[in-house]
């Protein structure tokens, strides 16, 4: 089910809580690709909710190049957001943008202060798709950064009618986010990286690859299952 109205971004749970509280689980089927660390977790969340309705400084949206709208992820942005939102797209980026590019406009109507819109790859295959997807990731990030934006939630990039098949997606974001945050997030300026799914293709992917790239800590496992502020 989706998640309650969420007032701000404490009232959604890192990775690291998910863990302890049993409601996430470690790497079964295959070995974690990646050194559990759990400062990391305490700066990813995973959460299934309207991305339209969370309180963050960006959401990302799944975009078109023309930047018009259109329909799932982008059609409910722009929705929520109101009629300001197209009309900064058209008057801003005129061009539209570039397959694998990111932008960044105001959230308008939106909980949101900015969306950041990125354009995912028709899915092809994983040689020609793969690497546009990952400057995606890349290029929202560094938005984020430059824009001061230090919570950024993410939908699943070309997952919809472009085709990208969910868990290969997964793993080009959670490969990407976690780079990002080892090697060019310069002082710590990301915050919170939210993965938000809705659809349980989704759900499933990101419940089987993000503990791959941000295993539990085993302290982490440890914990009883209560709340914490992490």
């Amino acid at each position: 089910m989706p998640s309650a109205v969420l007032r701000n971004v404490a009232d959604i749970p890192t990775i690291a809580r998910l863990y302890a509280a049993g409601r996430l689980s470690p790497p079964a089927a295959a070995p974690a690709l990646r050194n559990p660390s759990a400062a990391l977790n305490r700066r990813i969340s995973l959460l299934r909710a309207d991305i339209t309705t969370l309180p963050v400084d960006a959401i990302v949206n799944a975009a078109k190049n023309s930047l018009r709208g259109g329909g799932g992820v982008d059609g409910a942005i722009h929705s929520a957001a109101g009629r300001a939102l197209v009309a900064e797209c058209l008057a801003m980026y005129p061009d539209g943008c570039d397959t694998g590019d990111a932008v960044i406009t105001a959230g308008h109507k939106l909980p949101a202060k900015h969306v950041i819109h990125t354009v995912g790859p028709v899915y092809q295959s994983q040689a020609a798709s793969e690497p546009l997807l990952k400057s995606c990731y890349e290029s929202c990030l560094d938005v984020a950064v430059e824009n001061g934006c230090a919570t950024i939630a993410f939908s699943g990039v070309s997952t919809g009618i472009y085709g990208y098949p969910s868990e290969k997606a997964a793993h080009v974001a959670c490969r990407t986010v976690r780079d990002f945050l080892e090697e060019g997030d310069d002082e710590g300026k990301i915050e919170r990286v939210i993965f938000v799914t809705f659809l349980d293709k989704d759900v499933n992917a990101y419940n089987a690859v993000l503990p791959l790239y941000f295993p539990p800590d085993e302290s982490e496992m440890n914990q009883p299952s209560q709340p914490s502020s992490n």
